[in-house]
This record gives C-alpha cells, structure tokens and sequence, in this order.
C-alpha cells in the first residue's frame, strides 16, 4: 500500500513539473509595433491569454506534447502555428508578425439577418462589402453605388433608360423588382420610390453594405424573391470623424461629399451631405446623351442618444433633390432644336428613421424602428408627362433573447405603400395602396460545436391578395477550422405593382391600373448551398474559396404585354427559374491580392409548356481584379469582367464584351490621400459594336441597354480624414 502511494504521489509530481509554458510577442507586420489585446490560444487545450501594452504573452500550464498555436486580432489576418512542448531550454519569446485584412469577414457583425452575430456564426448566407473593398469601390463611382454592386458576382445592375442612366440591380438574373433594397433595415427603395434609387445613393457614409442572395421575405416581408441590399450608414466612434472628398471626371462630372461624427457622455451625431454634378456626354457622338446632366444635393443628419446604459436613441432625416435631363445634346447645351428628343426627371426624397433600443438584465432586449418616406418624381418626354407621389411607412417592434446555444427574435411589423398619381393619363390612374401586417419568429441554435441551425417563419396579410406563410431553414456545418459549408432554403412573395424594369423603359405611358381582383401575388420558393474553403499555402500564400449553388422559381409571374394601343399586366401561368453557380476565388501573397470570380446564371421563362432564355441575362460572367497594396500607404489594381452574350427584349442577341479598369489611391500623411482611376479604358461601348436606338434622334426606339454607353472615363480626386 505505501508503494502504490508513493507512486501515485511521483506520478503526479511529475506531471505537474511536466507543466509548461510558452512566451511570445506580437507585432503588426509593417510598423513593427506591438499589438496590445491581441489573443494566443490552443484549442484542443481550450487555453490561451491575451497580449499586454508591449505585445507580450504567455500561456502556462501547457503539458507535453505538439499543438495548433491561434494568433489572432481584429482587423489583421489570424496565425496558426505547430510547436512541440516543451521548447528548448533557455528559448527566446518567439515573435509574430500579423497582418491587415480589412476584408477579413470573421470580425464583421451581420445586421441583415436580425441577430448580432459575426459573419462566421449565421447560417444564412450574407456577402459583405466592407472596409477598404468598400472604399476602392466607392473611389470609381463616388456619386452612385451602381458599381459598387454591378462588380459583385452574382449581381448585375440593368441599366432602363439610354439617355437618363436609369437603372435596377439583378440579382441571380431575375428582375430588379424582385430585390429588395434597404437602408439600415429599413425599406426605403421600393415601388415607383425603386427607379432611380442606385444613382441616387451616394456611398461616402456606408460602413458596410451586407446581400443576401435567394428569397428573404422571411426577415423582411414581400419583395425580396431575388434577394436583398442592406446598405448599413457609419455611427459615430470613439474618436471624431470628419471626412472630405472631392471627384472629378473626364466627362465632367463632379462629386463633392463629406461627412462628420461625433460621440459625446450621452449624445452624438453624424452628417452627410454631398453635391453630385453630371454634364451632357455623347462619346459616341450619335447626338444622344450617355450621361445625362444633372444636379443633386443629399443631406443626411443623424441623432444618437445615450439615454442609460440599457437605452439608446436614433432619429435621422434624409432630404434629397435632383434633376436630371438626357436626350438631344445640343437641345441639353441650349441650343436651338426642331422637335428634340429628351427624358427629363425631377426627384424629391424625404425619409425619416427612428430607433428605440433597450437591453434587459436577463440578456433580452426591445427595439422599435419606424421610418416614414416620401418620394415625388416627375418624369417629362416630348408630347407626355407623368408624375407621382408615394408615401412609404414601416414600423416594428421585437424582442430578443439569447443564451450561449440558441438566439430567439420574435416581432410584428406594419408596411404602408401609397401611391398617388398626379400626372399622365388621368383616365387610368396607376394609384394602388398595399397595407401589410406582419408577424415573424426566428431561431438560431447552436446545436453542437459543428452544426447551426437557423429556422424561421413570417405570416404576412394584405387585404386584397390574402395571408402569405413564409417559412424558411438554414443549415451550417463546420467540420473544421478550413471548411463551412450552409444549405438553406424559403419561400417569398412579391405584391403587384405597375413598377418594373419593362414599365420604366415606357415612362409609364399607355399602361394600364392593375386590378387586384385579377391578379394574384407572385410566389416563389428557392434554395442555396454554400461551400467555404481557407487554407494557409505557407506563411505567405493563403487562398479563400467559396462556391454557392443556387435555385429560385417563381409561379405565375406578372408580365407586362402589349393590347393594342396599351400594355396591361397579365399572369399567363408558367414561371420563371434560375439556376447556376457563382464560384470566388481569393489568393492573398505578401501584398498582392487575387480575386476571380464567375457566374453561371441559367434563367428561363416558361410559359404554355414553351421554354425560352429570361432576356438580358449573361449566363457566363468573370469578376477578375488584381491588387498591390500596402496597407494605410499606397494601392494599384487591374480589373477585368467579362459578359457573355445575352438575349434582347427583341428576339436578337447582343455581342460579348470585356470591360478592363485600373485604379490607384496614394496616401500621403496619415490624413490624405489622392486617387486615380482609368475606367473601362478598352473604351467598350454598345455603340461602338451595336446599337442603342431605331429611327432617327428626332423620335428614336430605343433597344435594349446590355453593355457600357459611356466608354472610356477617367476620374481622380482626393480624400481628406481628420
């Protein structure tokens, strides 16, 4: 008995003195500085500790044998290192070196779905545009957020208008009125409010902006069939912000933006406001604008209020005025025309936004949002005018609660949607009113430390076109640190309305009201899945891959068709269904960056057992840029994007073409900077290889818009941050 005590007792004085431990410093790659609050972990130990002021950090206790080292900190790329414990006696504190990733999604907190998650723990598939991805982007197109999305995969903006640049986002092929675009969670941009709103948008004040791809009716009600845009607006930070930029273009245009934050003990604040200025350009010198002229002037203050440490406040206003003109060139410039052609439109946009939030002791909380948005446009042609007025409002209120495993959000929702025409043929009013009453649940669970479940389920009830269940599952599996893969799927819905690409391109002339009693509501139901890979090809190389597959129908879609003298919606039976593949490819070495990307979109009408390609889809697309970067310093990119060919409204096919760019921006100080961008320098344009109109500019039929108008464009400005 006394030896089997004495030895259990040397067994565990061995083991105890067989307790090691492990120093080391971590510093940012390119200052050389130390990183305070940066994390050291070995997760099969579940052990770790984070770095102090001068970057140092040890772990104790670790017992022999070899181990997966985590070196990570937000904002910089994650390490993962083997050693074998115990290190050789009398070592040094080994040093690390990470660094910058600002498009490192893990850290990002997704809005869109409702919960605070980062992007890694949600189910749902969420693409984000962020930090300096955002800003580069943001750079080429300072005025509008058109190429902010139309370089995306998967997503393609339709241009409506040859001569005033209107335009709708396409997500996965399908129309743009099955994309539902929000501002903050709110819905602002919907209906006849829908058709200038991607030229309208100024990017400057965006922190982020999130997409969800296939049908999300289950988070935010009808008209998200395709998807949704949520652009998310900056709050105010520790320390203030004020940001400058100025943009000028060699088809003399100008942006000129700025925005302010401050955060005081209970208040703070944030400002935008920028002044966009575009002139009448014809590169193709056919006498028909490219680029309309117009001015608009936006200014977005922001209230933040501290009310207690459970509380917070937030009312903001939205003013926006613009006016915009295309057509006839010389007519544009002032000059005296006989019977020019010309699309005028003038836009008025005031939006409110108010938010309660209140956090609860038990780890739940209460918020309430409300916006009300008014929206007058009057659009002016040759022998016709048309103009309207929509009021939008939506108000909801939820409850949230969540523990270490699962995440609950219930709520009810109230969506108004009032259109009143003023002008156009007065015989034939467009006028509709859809009220919508919504009620949701959702659920995230956590159901092991490999699997996610998120499940949810919205009824909505309109008055004229009755009670829609939505309900909607995601699934995430992640076997190990290098793969995630999801599988999701839901049901949606889209109200009629007259307000799509096909009644834009006609100015909403000769069409005829929808009745309700003769139409129903299209429905759809679709499904994604979602393969995510990373992998560390040695301290230099790593590579991201991520491939979606995806699937949406739609049942007896609204189709506008010509009766005579006039076009009516009709719903013919049939459907429309895409399906394809979007496929991206991110190679990350030293400070180089690769990102590819392809779409393989296949979209079909069928109507009548009669199946035929969905008109102005390119089933093939390539997203290719290349990027030098050093970080908070100096960026050079090359771009190129290539569009298979797509079929026309008309029956005629349009040719394939490639757009190339090169962008630059210059840091110079630790507040300045100056950029310089060569867009589409091929000078690709549909003019220069097809054409834009039939007849003559006096009275022209325009086709189809598929590729650039523009052509080659060159733009550089500067940035100032204080």
């Amino acid at each position: 008995m006394k030896l089997l005590t004495l030895a259990i007792t040397f067994f565990c004085i061995n083991q105890a003195l067989a307790q090691h431990s492990f120093r080391a410093q971590i510093k940012d790659y390119e200052t050389r500085d130390p990183l305070p609050g940066a994390s050291i972990s070995i997760p099969s130990l579940g052990i770790g500790d984070i770095s102090d002021e001068s970057g140092m950090v040890q772990i104790d206790n670790i017992p022999d044998g070899t181990y997966l080292f985590e070196i990570r900190f937000l904002g910089y790329q994650p390490i993962q290192i083997k050693r074998s414990i115990p290190l050789e006696a009398g070592s040094a504190p080994e040093i690390f070196f990470l660094k910058h990733t600002d498009e490192e999604l893990e850290e990002l907190v997704v809005q869109s779905n409702r919960s605070s998650r980062v992007i890694e723990d949600v189910p749902t598939r969420v693409e984000i545009i962020a930090g300096e991805e955002l800003s580069e982007k943001g750079n080429m197109k300072p005025g509008d957020i058109r190429m902010l999305l139309n370089e995306s995969t998967g997503i393609q903006t339709q241009q409506t208008s040859a001569t005033s640049y209107n335009s709708s986002i396409r997500i996965q092929g399908l129309d743009g009125k099955y994309t539902q675009l929000l501002r903050d969670g709110l819905p602002l941009y919907s209906g006849y409010s829908g058709g200038l709103s991607l030229m309208q948008i100024a990017p400057l004040d965006l922190a982020q902006v999130e997409v969800i791809k296939g049908s999300a009716s289950t988070l935010y009600g009808g008209g998200a069939i395709a998807g949704l845009v949520n652009l998310i607006s900056k709050t105010p930070g520790e320390s203030p912000e004020l940001s400058l930029m100025l943009n000028g273009t060699s088809a003399l245009g100008l942006d000129a933006s700025a925005f302010y934050s401050a955060k005081g003990e209970k208040f703070g604040t944030t400002i935008f406001t920028s002044y966009n200025k575009g002139t009448a350009y014809d590169p193709a010198d056919i006498g028909l604008t490219a680029i309309p002229k117009f001015d608009r002037f936006t200014l977005n203050p922001k209230l933040f209020w501290e009310v207690n440490e459970q509380s917070e406040i937030v009312a903001g206003l939205n003013l926006m005025t613009e006016k915009r003109l295309g057509g006839n060139v010389d007519f544009i410039q002032g000059e005296s025309v006989a019977n020019p052609y010309f699309e005028k439109n003038q836009t008025e946009r005031i939006s409110t936004e108010l938010k309660y939030f209140n956090q609860f002791a038990d780890n739940s909380g209460l918020t309430f949002k409300n916006t009300f948005s008014f929206y007058d446009r009057s659009i002016f042609i040759p022998d016709y005018q048309f103009s309207g007025r929509q009021m939008l409002s939506f108000s909801e209120i939820n409850l949230s609660t969540a523990n270490s495993k699962t995440e609950w959000i219930t709520g009810l929702n109230l969506w108004t949607d009032r259109f009143t025409q003023q002008q156009g043929n007065l015989n034939q009013q467009l006028d509709y009113t859809l009220n919508t009453v919504g009620v949701f649940v959702q659920n995230i669970w956590n159901t092991s430390e490999k699997w996610t479940i998120e499940s949810g389920l919205r009824l909505d009830y309109q008055k004229d076109y009755g009670i829609f269940p939505l309900p909607k599952i995601s699934f995430m599996y992640e076997p190990s640190n290098a793969w995630t893969f999801r599988l999701g799927g839901g049901l949606g819905y889209k109200s009629p309305t007259v307000f799509t690409e096909d009644a834009e391109r006609l100015q909403f002339r000769n069409i005829l009201p929808i009745n309700p009693r003769e139409l129903e509501a299209e429905r759809s139901g679709g499904a994604n899945f979602d393969i995510n890979y990373k992998v560390s090809l040695g301290e230099e190389l790593s590579l991201v891959m991520n491939s979606l597959l995806f699937y949406t129908r739609i049942q007896d879609p609204l189709l506008l068709v010509r009766n005579g003298a006039v076009f009516e919606f009709q719903q013919n039976g049939g459907y429309f269904r895409t399906q394809g593949l979007e496929l991206n490819l991110k190679w990350n070495y030293k400070d180089l960056k690769l990102f590819t990307g392809y779409t393989f979109a296949d979209v079909i009408q069928s109507f009548q057992n009669q199946s035929s390609p969905y008109p102005l889809v390119a089933k093939h697309r390539l997203n290719n840029v290349l990027m030098y970067e050093k970080h908070d310093n100096f960026w050079i990119g090359l771009e190129a994007y290539y569009y298979s060919p797509q079929l026309l409204n008309d029956g005629e096919t349009g040719e394939s073409f490639w757009i190339m760019g090169l962008m630059t921006e210059k840091k110079l100080g630790e507040s300045f900077s100056l950029f310089l961008n060569f867009e589409n320098f091929l000078d690709t344009r549909q003019t220069r290889f097809d054409t834009i109109f039939t007849g003559n500019i006096s009275d022209p039929q325009f086709r189809d818009i598929y590729a650039p108008v523009d052509g080659f464009v060159i733009n550089g400005g500067f940035k100032l941050s204080l």
